[in-house]
């Protein structure tokens, strides 16, 4: 599932895999802005089968917390 995150990320940034750690802060890390996160999270429904309301993105700022909401929804590794 981390693989496919990345990928996303990286299509979406154009930032390479190996700077995407389980604890890389998205604005922080990778500069993302609240577009690019808008169009990943789009593209993360899409491929992971599942609904991401915008209020449950306050609390999901690093990979882990990607991961671990994809999890709670459900979502097998």
């Amino acid at each position: 599932m981390f693989d496919k995150v990345k990928a996303i990320f990286e299509e979406q940034l154009g930032v390479s895999q190996d700077e995407m750690k389980l604890d890389t802060n998205f604005k922080d890390d990778l500069g993302v802005d609240s577009l690019d996160l808008y169009e990943i999270v789009m593209k993360l429904e899409d491929e992971f089968d599942v609904e991401i309301p915008a209020e449950e993105l306050d609390d999901v700022a690093t990979f882990e917390d990607v991961l671990n909401y994809l999890k709670s929804k459900g979502v097998e590794e």
